[in-house]
């Protein structure tokens, strides 16, 4: 069963608002095993909503739309549907009544203009809307069965789930659509994809994909099979291969973050020492990046000692005790200083270990030796490798330099948790 997520607004299409109802739907449907093969975004216009109704119900068994139902000008949904199915709206009394009970238990009186959102095109059944003013529609066009749904979200999750999932699931026959997503930083999409191999065929079944977002790279299983058990067996098994492709490059699963994972591993460690572990930092280009980083994880402040932003030479001198001969002899953006930026950072806060980072993360800055995007990092730490530092090069503007070389901090700190060599 194939299924087009159509949402409708003026405000999606100029991108003034950020349609999270295709995503949701999507995840959704795929947790009944409807295939979701577009998103077709729509402005507020009656005869663009019609042509667009049009062209999916001849392309898919299920469309979901969401958008266009509320009492404004600009509401046009209803009137579209209305107009591609070659029938009059009608009111529907039962609804109309109920919204009139629904703004006498708000204490307001219901104005006239709401009158539009109790009309239905003639032959299409009414959904309840459990949390609004706006009734759901579905009808039957050709092939396709269409669901129209309010666009604000809180409505739309609940009209799915009292109404459309169930009809979905059974004409789905128990299939389903298990998916999961794998995290590495570090290389490139292309490398990722190398190492996959014959895993990223697409005739396989789980499928395997990658997408790139802020310089991770995910990679996408999704398994497409006729029940749960077998669903979750088939995924397993080639998350399994995955890993053992790329190895210890896979930093986490689904929603973990880079940081969680980092704070998590401090954690395994200071179990098995029997003590906490910290990390502080003394960050110049990123300014305080891998400290915010850090700290956005519930439970951090076991783990996060200190941090310092030293972004000028006299404050790397000041305040982490950088030599100013080692400034003028080296530049801020050297291997020596940030080794003594991460050593002074660990000694002077009683840190298990240290990140620091100087770079130029531009737009100006750069010399023929140095380019934009150079960055040193270095990391201290109470163990026999001591202190590491490396130099990279980045890509990208300055919000991506700065970016890249946080998460980069942060990799080199897991592959020293990890006890492992870093492969890039």
């Amino acid at each position: 069963m194939t299924a087009i997520v159509v949402s409708i607004g003026d405000e999606l299409v100029l991108g003034q608002t950020v349609d999270t109802n295709s995503a949701w739907l999507s995840r959704r449907l795929a947790e009944i095993g409807v295939d979701v093969i577009e998103h077709a975004t729509v402005a507020d216009d009656q005869l663009g909503i019609e042509r667009a109704l049009r062209d999916v119900a001849a392309r898919c068994d299920v469309a979901l739309v969401s958008g266009g139902l509320g009492p404004t000008a600009d509401d046009l949904t209803r009137q579209a549907l209305a107009s591609l199915m070659q029938v009059p709206l009608e009111l529907n009394e039962a609804w109309f009544g109920e919204m009139h009970a629904f703004f006498a238990r708000l204490g307001r009186t219901m104005v006239e203009s709401n009158r539009i959102q109790a009309m239905i095109p003639r032959g299409a059944e009414m959904i309840w809307n459990t949390c609004g003013t706006a009734a759901g529609m579905a009808v039957r066009i050709g092939r396709c069965r269409m669901f129209v749904m309010p666009g604000v979200p809180k409505e739309m999750k609940a009209m799915f789930e009292s109404r459309v999932r169930g009809e979905l699931g059974d004409a789905a026959g128990g299939s389903v659509i298990l998916s999961r997503t794998l995290h590495t930083f570090g290389l490139g999409e292309s490398n990722v994809g190398e190492r996959l191999g014959d895993l990223m065929d697409r005739r396989r079944n789980p499928s395997v994909g990658t997408t790139v977002s802020a310089g991770v790279v995910s990679i996408r299983i999704n398994a497409r099979y006729a029940g749960i058990d077998e669903a979750r067996r088939q995924i397993e098994a080639t998350d399994e291969l995955c890993r053992q492709r790329l190895g210890a490059l896979v930093y986490g699963i689904d929603e973990q973050t880079l940081p969680q994972v980092v704070l998590g591993l401090l954690k395994e460690r200071s179990a098995a020492a029997g003590r906490g572990l910290t990390v502080a930092t003394a960050e110049s280009c990123t300014g305080g990046l891998i400290a915010k980083y850090l700290t956005d994880v519930p439970g951090s402040s076991a783990f996060f000692r200190q941090g310092w932003v030293v972004y000028s030479n006299d404050t790397k001198t000041q305040l982490v005790g950088v030599p100013a001969a080692m400034l003028r002899e080296h530049g801020a953006v050297s291997e020596p200083v940030v080794r003594c930026m991460a050593t002074n950072a660990m000694l002077m806060s009683e840190a298990d270990f240290a990140l620091a980072v100087s770079g130029i993360a531009g737009p100006d800055g750069g010399t023929a030796d140095k380019p934009v995007g150079t960055v040193w990092i270095a990391l201290a730490g109470d163990e026999p490798a001591g202190v590491t530092a490396r130099r990279f090069v980045f890509v990208g503007d300055r919000e991506m330099i700065r970016d890249r070389a946080a998460k980069m901090a942060l990799t080199m700190l897991r592959y020293r948790l990890l006890g492992a060599e870093m492969p890039f």
